[in-house]
């Protein structure tokens, strides 16, 4: 979870003390990480392509590229929590199309979720800027996506692999098309290696790792912590303030889906 989170503060960091644009971000991000999974995989004897889908290559590229682009404007805190609140959103709602239930508690739980996403988003002072805000779901939607096809996609490690490496052409196109506009610098890029190497490459890796020990409950709960670490590191690393808004909609958000994550088991439409 620190990996997860880190990956917010380094990206807010990197778009907002350094020259380094998104798009390029954005393509270092993907291509350390498609690297770093590259080399893990052959040290186990592993081909990095023998795994993954170009549909959920695509996914996880647009996942990294509005999460790039949204944190040009977003606190490190405030992009964490729209993400993961878009993440588990889309997971319950793919939940629902392919036939599950909610019963009341449930209901009540994705309610309240729905309450703290919709009062950290209506105008005010305090509200994110809505065309970030908007960015940072549709992140949480593609990653959603993506967590939902990684499950069909056999071995996690390898799965990750083959995407990050069919997601390299995707990056690079888009850090083509912005080349007019594009900038780096070395602080800058040394953050994207990072996050894609270490916070994203082997981050992943290793949650998977032990993603498979812990049951489906206990590591949907344990995610909820990553906002929460990526408030603390903002305000510890970046200085960014902690808001009430912020706050109450974080103990909405995240109070509301562990609600719905803990309640009684869904029971399939019959």
């Amino acid at each position: 979870m620190l990996a997860f989170a880190g990956n917010s503060l380094l990206c807010r960091i990197a778009l907002r003390d350094t020259a380094i644009d998104a798009a390029t971000f954005t393509a270092i991000r993907i291509a350390a990480g498609a690297l770093m999974l590259a080399v893990l995989l052959r040290s186990r004897g592993s081909r990095p392509l023998q795994g993954g889908s170009w549909l959920a290559a695509l996914m996880l590229f647009s996942y990294a590229a509005f999460f790039s682009f949204a944190y040009r404007e977003l606190s490190a805190a405030t992009g964490a929590l729209l993400l993961f609140g878009a993440v588990q959103m889309t997971m319950m709602g793919f939940g629902l199309f392919t036939g599950e239930r909610l019963g009341a508690l449930k209901i009540a739980g994705l309610a309240i979720a729905l309450g703290g996403l919709i009062a950290l988003l209506l105008p005010g002072l305090a509200a994110p800027p809505p065309r970030d805000a908007t960015f940072m779901i549709v992140a949480g939607i593609s990653w959603g996506v993506y967590s939902i096809l990684g499950k069909q996609l056999g071995n996690p490690t390898v799965a990750t692999a083959g995407n990050f490496m069919r997601a390299v052409p995707f990056a690079a196109a888009l850090a083509l098309a912005g080349m007019s506009r594009s900038a780096v610098d070395l602080h800058g890029a040394l953050y994207a290696v990072l996050s894609g190497a270490i916070t994203s490459g082997l981050g992943y890796a290793l949650w998977y790792a032990v993603l498979p020990s812990l049951k489906s409950m206990q590591a949907a709960i344990i995610q909820l912590s990553v906002p929460a670490i990526a408030a603390v590191g903002g305000a510890l690393l970046l200085a960014e303030p902690i808001t009430a808004r912020l706050l109450i909609a974080s103990a909405a958000i995240l109070g509301g889906i562990a609600i719905t994550i803990a309640g009684p088991a869904l029971k399939t439409r019959r």
